[in-house]
């Protein structure tokens, strides 16, 4: 004997479904176009500095240090990434951040979320 799905049931599952995926996906949104602002580097002194961005609703997690000299980021160095494997490729932004001297650059392509949560950190850092 075929049992048929009872509608009754399924169709209220299906509407908090899609509701639980609408509210999924305005939680993350903010993260994929956030403002982001380089810090005056010149009221900076040489150090080390720590940041971090936590993306709530999201998997993604950051905690990172800034090595200043001379006003200058020398380096970025990644102490915790927590993102999917495709994420990790948004770690190529340190290069990008470093050659520019500014958090004003293109984040990598497919790591948009990995790549603006290391930009957040690194503005945290030298907040």
């Amino acid at each position: 004997m075929n049992k048929k799905p009872n509608a009754r049931y399924s169709i209220p599952a299906l509407v908090i479904l899609v509701i639980v995926l609408i509210c999924a996906s305005c939680s993350t949104s903010k993260y994929k176009n956030m403002q982001i602002v380089t810090p005056n580097l010149t009221a900076k002194s040489d150090g080390v500095y720590h940041g971090e961005a936590d993306f709530t609703g999201t998997p993604i997690k950051v905690s990172l240090d800034v090595t200043l000299r001379n006003h200058s980021i020398v380096s970025i160095d990644i102490v915790r990434h927590v993102s999917s494997s495709i994420g990790k490729k948004g770690e190529a932004i340190i290069k990008r951040i470093i050659e520019h001297q500014s958090l004003d650059v293109d984040v990598v392509s497919g790591a948009t979320y990995s790549s603006n949560a290391i930009r957040k950190a690194v503005e945290t850092a030298l907040e």
